[in-house]
């Protein structure tokens, strides 16, 4: 409409917890008097999954969505569609509204290219006998609420194996390793708190392999069986010096197993969607082959370990989950400046991203990216593990779980794009 010069939704910041209030303003710049029914707005929150099935040699798209928030407000003109319309005089005009968060436990924003959780402001200007103009502000919410300072979190996890045996008629000889994560929950920018021995006996040296394996579980809950799709990405690897037999060997990872800008551990809180972490410990022979393997449950967590009356507190910033993640790996068409969003792939190559996700990474992230040579972050998916082991996994996380930036919005009338669109053909509405 030729005589709106700017409308747009403004908030007062783009990342907010559980319990707070959201404040903005749609913003409304027109160039002259028009009759104007009202100025409403929406606060939603939605998960949403969709992706191809083939049923009886057809593809099929399946789909699922929950909703968290879905609250409304007219904050100019009236509710109601009857008697006389008022008129908006020209110039410049600021509405301003606010929403409450909920209290309850709030999943974190989450874009990956079978799922999203997403959180935005829409606002709809009622024009009488017009198709109305619409908004969309997309912005962050961080959680759930994950405290490494929880006494849960806090215990140490101490793992012991020891291997004696024969390979036919050739003796290997013993074999042990012990490891300790001093706790179990980190924030990202946080290094891993690891100490492990070696005691190689054997015939043969033998290297220590760590690796943080990302799990991501999607599940559609629709049909007699419902659908399910389950993910795995390599967040960090380490390989340590090799042990030579007869040798003993103590690892300490002390600032070196620095963790990048990750996703928050998500079990529990929604049921589409379920993110957890294991860090898995070996010891890596000759052949490659893994023995005296173990497992520790980790949690990413959104609020960040202190050190009791310490001068020298964490500092908190929020930064996009690195691009070998679910997570990160993903920006939505639609989020990308001058992409057209028409259903095919998407082109994550451009330069301008409108929105991200972000989550809580404190500063030592920074200054330890450039280190830890030992590091081999992988893209590659790791191959299907056991599926017991991996349900063992997301139980023990299950119990420990107690319970960049947006850019200006995207404006839209109805009859183009007037709805988010979805990763895959939906829209959100």
């Amino acid at each position: 409409m030729d005589y709106i010069r700017e409308f747009d939704i403004r908030l007062e910041k783009e990342m907010y917890y559980a319990g707070e209030t959201v404040y903005g303003v749609v913003i409304l710049d027109t160039s002259e008097n028009f009759k104007l029914r009202a100025v409403r707005v929406v606060l939603r929150g939605r998960a949403h999954l969709e992706w191809k099935v083939v049923v009886s040699g057809d593809q099929q798209s399946i789909s699922d969505d929950q909703y968290f928030i879905d609250e409304r407000s007219t904050i100019w003109g009236k509710e109601k569609a009857d008697g006389s319309i008022p008129v908006l005089p020209r110039g410049y005009h600021q509405f301003p509204f606010h929403f409450l968060l909920p209290e309850s436990c709030l999943p974190c924003s989450f874009e990956s290219k079978i799922g999203t959780v997403r959180y935005y402001i829409k606002a709809t200007v009622d024009i009488p006998y017009a198709s109305p103009p619409q908004g969309m502000k997309y912005f962050t919410i961080i959680g759930p609420h994950i405290d490494c300072m929880e006494e849960q979190y806090l215990k140490p996890l101490s793992r012991r194996r020891k291997r004696i045996s024969c390979c036919l008629c050739c003796k290997k000889g013993p074999l042990s390793l012990s490891v300790q994560l001093d706790r179990s929950a980190y924030v990202s920018g946080e290094s891993l708190r690891l100490k492990a021995d070696i005691h190689n006996r054997s015939s043969e040296e033998v290297r220590l392999r760590l690796r943080l394996i990302q799990y991501v579980e999607y599940t559609i809950h629709r049909g007699v069986l419902g659908a399910n799709k389950e993910l795995q990405h390599v967040v960090l690897e380490y390989r340590g010096d090799p042990v030579q037999p007869g040798r003993r060997s103590k690892f300490d990872s002390s600032q070196s197993l620095v963790l990048p800008a990750l996703p928050t551990t998500l079990v529990g809180v929604c049921r589409m969607i379920n993110v957890y972490y294991a860090l898995h410990v070996s010891l890596l022979l000759e052949s490659e082959a893994e023995d005296l393997t173990m497992e520790f449950p980790v949690t990413i967590a959104t609020v960040p370990f202190r050190i009791p009356n310490s001068p020298n507190q964490p500092v908190v910033y929020y930064e996009p989950a690195c691009e070998h993640v679910e997570g990160g790996r993903y920006v939505g068409p639609e989020f990308q400046l001058g992409q057209v969003y028409d259903g095919g792939p998407a082109n994550c190559e451009a330069d301008v991203v409108l929105y991200r996700p972000v989550y809580v990474c404190v500063s030592s992230l920074r200054s330890h990216l450039k280190t830890g040579n030992n590091f081999a972050a992988s893209c590659a998916k790791l191959t299907q593990q056991n599926s017991k082991d991996r349900n063992t996994l997301l139980a023990a996380t299950s119990s420990i779980v107690s319970s960049s930036p947006v850019t200006k919005a995207a404006i839209t009338e109805v009859g183009n794009s007037a709805n988010d669109a979805a990763p895959a053909t939906s829209q959100d509405s």
